[in-house]
């Protein structure tokens, strides 16, 4: 085994949730990702769609114990000393398939060793082994000063609510629907007056619907301000809800750029260009709106992209008129406003 240390770190993460094109939808989940040597442990598995089992929304006494696990001072959960390290982010059963691992101590050192896709109570080295990962050996002063930091802090608390306003509910209501559904929730209001400066604190991110005038849209800004909070707000002026909720999830998200894998969309009548910062799947949908004011969905790409920069040609019928891209990877998701040359440039969909 490797006598040379890696770094070990903790760092907020999110699985995205959002509505697909064929109607499926998935769930958001908040947790803490393993960072090793300065980059998540997850993007050293490239197309796994997972979470960690420090996850925001599991009962206190659970994450406790799950902190407890990684720390040694609790008995493995499975046989041969392994731990999940990243389960299924829908169900958490082992039976969809979790990435597991040795956890021993070897001294004051930790390490996390002989890493394995496993379904059942026993992992296959041989045909299910991550040959390529690890072993890590983490300094034990590190190690511990990380995990019992969760326990002095609880589980990772995050402003998983959006304020919806607009006086036309019918499309706010949908959308607050489709929110709950993938576990987001939501509010709906005609303006931000006379809500307590701490329930405003609450909210993560601000949608206006399409009546709301500019006006109405500086006084909410205010409001936020004045109880000193700053949220992105989100334009609901396309009434396509998954559109929407994917606009809503890029807002959300305050990860640091080093954190995210899909850093960069933009896109033409001839194609997306994409940038990437690990390899990792890649799913590319259009959305538009016709004549007759009918929603139109095709996916248009599925599929690893490697590090770097890629162009991925659009099918024009996908993308004629008035039409919006999503990128989607397991954590990140972004949109854009498909450019037509000779236009004007269109403002960017908010996040960070």
């Amino acid at each position: 085994m490797s006598a040379e240390y890696a770094t070990f770190g903790l760092a907020p993460a999110t699985r995205a949730g959002g509505l697909l094109a064929n109607g499926d939808y998935q769930v958001h989940r908040d947790f803490v990702d393993f960072v090793v040597d300065g980059r998540p442990l997850l993007f050293r598995l490239s197309d796994l769609d997972a979470v960690s089992p420090l996850a925001s929304d599991v009962p206190p006494s659970l994450f406790t114990a799950q902190v407890r696990g990684l720390l040694l001072e609790d008995e493995a959960p499975l046989p041969a000393g392994r731990y999940i390290v990243y389960g299924c982010p829908e169900c958490q059963d082992l039976a969809c398939g979790a990435v597991t691992a040795v956890i021993e101590a070897d001294g004051e050192d930790f390490v996390w060793r002989d890493f394995a896709w496993q379904t059942d109570v026993h992992a296959d080295l041989e045909f299910n082994g991550y040959h390529g990962i690890g072993p890590f050996r983490f300094r034990g002063t590190e190690y511990r000063a990380a995990l019992a930091a969760l326990l002095e802090g609880g589980s990772p608390g995050t402003r998983r609510r959006v304020l919806l306003i607009g006086a036309r509910v019918a499309l706010l209501a949908r959308l607050a629907a489709a929110l709950r559904t993938i576990g987001i929730g939501a509010d709906i209001a005609q303006s931000a007056d006379g809500v307590p400066a701490d329930e405003l604190r609450g909210y993560g991110a601000v949608v206006f619907g399409r009546s709301v005038g500019p006006g109405e849209r500086d006084a909410v800004r205010r409001a936020f301000a004045d109880a000193g909070v700053d949220v992105p707000c989100v334009d609901g002026s396309a009434p396509i809800v998954p559109l929407l909720v994917a606009r809503t999830e890029q807002a959300l998200d305050r990860s640091p750029r080093a954190q995210r894998r899909l850093t960069g969309l933009t896109a033409d009548g001839g194609g997306a260009e994409l940038e990437v910062t690990s390899s990792c799947r890649v799913r590319l949908t259009a959305y538009r709106v016709d004549r007759l004011s009918r929603t139109h969905a095709q996916d248009l790409f599925d599929g690893v992209l490697e590090p770097g920069r890629h162009r991925v040609p659009l099918d024009a019928k996908a993308v004629r008129g008035d039409a919006h891209l999503v990128a989607r990877t397991a954590g990140t998701v972004l949109v854009t406003a498909v450019e037509r040359r000779g236009t004007a440039e269109r403002p960017a969909a908010p996040g960070r």
